[in-house]
């Protein structure tokens, strides 16, 4: 339990917006500012100054007091977010198949296209509102031949509010049967480098409100742009 704390603690006092990625943390968790605010003993509109960043940088012992509150409610709650993630944290993030990536502070779907020069096939609408915590880059072919069910949740890494990046794809059909058939959907699919997307991948995005982007960028092209993030 000490290396997650200290892995969030690290990452909110690096980070050059600490009160976002506080707000990250929390969302994560899935915890409101009014339960986190009665754990804490604090009024909400001190949560809401420091993840907005009104306040000064929080120093080592509120961070210390928040990320201990997270894990002290998931706990009481039955620790399912803690478990999930300390999963992913005994693996390797990047594997013969996929490469996860977390942001440091949530970005829009629209950011997120704009950043990764995406053509929008479909349900350009979702991008105003969605807030995307991280991507997947997947190689295509090998997630549909080699993973497991049991193995796919580990592609969300600490969270569901991401994008799928396909790579080595020829049509587009089979990752949005994977998106269509799986328990979890992402919030975005991109593909990369097709010029033709196929009908029935079209139709599968729109039914499942998943907004379908393509991208002349390689796998190589978008981690060096959405790195910093």
């Amino acid at each position: 339990m000490d290396s997650l704390e200290e892995r969030i603690s690290g990452e909110i006092t690096m980070s050059d917006s600490p009160g976002t990625t506080m707000k990250k943390w929390r969302e994560i968790f899935g915890i409101s500012q009014v339960e986190l605010s009665k754990y804490l003993k604090i009024s909400p509109s001190t949560i809401s100054d420091y993840e907005g960043n009104r306040r000064a940088s929080p120093g080592v012992n509120v961070v210390k007091r928040f990320v201990h509150a997270l894990v002290q409610i998931d706990q009481e709650r039955g620790g399912s977010v803690i478990r999930n993630l300390q999963k992913l944290e005994a693996k390797s993030e990047e594997t013969s198949y996929y490469y996860l990536h977390d942001f440091s502070a949530p970005i829009t779907g629209v950011d997120f296209a704009r950043q990764i020069e995406a053509k929008i096939i479909t349900n350009p609408n979702y991008l105003d509102t969605m807030k995307l915590f991280g991507y997947t880059i997947l190689n295509s072919l090998k997630v549909i031949l080699e993973i497991s069910p049991s193995e796919y949740p580990r592609l969300f890494g600490s969270t569901s509010e991401r994008a799928f990046i396909f790579d080595e794809v020829s049509t587009g059909r089979s990752p949005m049967v994977v998106v269509r058939v799986a328990p979890i959907k992402p919030k975005v699919v991109v593909i990369l480098n097709l010029d033709n997307v196929d009908k029935l991948a079209v139709k599968i995005s729109q039914i499942e409100h998943v907004p379908l982007l393509t991208t002349k960028l390689s796998a190589e092209e978008i981690k060096l742009r959405l790195g910093n993030i």
